[in-house]
């Protein structure tokens, strides 16, 4: 079976600027993605998907392949990750063949380690499913919930018996492994056949959007929690 990574990694964005290749521990931040990406032997290759020279050069010279840039209409700030999927397998399956799921792996979660990702791919492998999604548990209670109203607390109408028993998760962006023909028939990364890969470690699924996210990434990296 071919598995194909994906690692999307477009040069604009607002909350950090040049989020892609600012430094962690030293390393360009999508240079942690691209070096866990290639020690992973069930991946056909390492694909990245950018619209940047800059980040090209790196991701070249760190291993990936990046043998084209992404057209300017998939590199906005309307552009999915869906779009950006298909339009990355069609170009790759137009030179290297059919693949058989492809594994979209974001530079935003550099922690993430290949025992993770193996184990997500093995269940893909196990179930022959349509995805598989990368999961982590809700740290918070949703029984707590509030809102605010006029600057008045309102407290929320969720019955504590129906959620407090049950153990709620939340996509943490780490993993999403997805056959191309899920992408291509629902324009989703899920499917109603969707299997879930738990993740209970708060490292190794944390997921940089803002300064305050890298300024942690690194006190992580510095003190060798990681």
């Amino acid at each position: 079976m071919k598995i194909l990574a994906l690692i999307p990694a477009r040069s604009g964005s607002k909350r950090i600027p040049n989020k892609n290749i600012r430094l962690l521990g030293g390393k360009p931040l999508i240079v942690w993605t691209i070096e866990m990406a290639l020690k992973i032997s069930g991946i056909c290759d390492v694909l990245v998907s950018t619209d940047s020279l800059e980040i090209q050069a790196i991701s070249s010279t760190a291993g990936a392949s990046v043998p084209w840039l992404r057209p300017s209409k998939f590199a906005t700030d309307g552009a999915s990750s869906v779009d950006v999927a298909i339009h990355a397998i069609d170009r790759y399956e137009k030179d290297h063949g059919k693949v058989d799921g492809l594994l979209l792996l974001q530079p935003t979660s550099p922690f993430r380690t290949p025992e993770y990702t193996e184990r997500g791919i093995e269940k893909f492998l196990d179930y022959s499913g349509d995805s598989v999604i990368g999961v982590s548990p809700i740290r918070e209670r949703p029984s707590w919930m509030v809102a605010i109203e006029n600057n008045v607390i309102k407290p929320m109408n969720v019955r504590s018996d129906d959620i407090d028993n049950a153990i709620q998760y939340i996509v943490n962006g780490s993993f999403y492994l997805t056959s191309p023909l899920t992408l291509r028939t629902q324009s989703s990364f899920y499917s109603s056949n969707s299997r879930p890969l738990i993740c209970n470690s708060i490292i190794e699924t944390i997921d940089i959007d803002t300064e305050a996210d890298l300024e942690i990434a690194q006190v992580i990296k510095n003190t060798g929690i990681y």
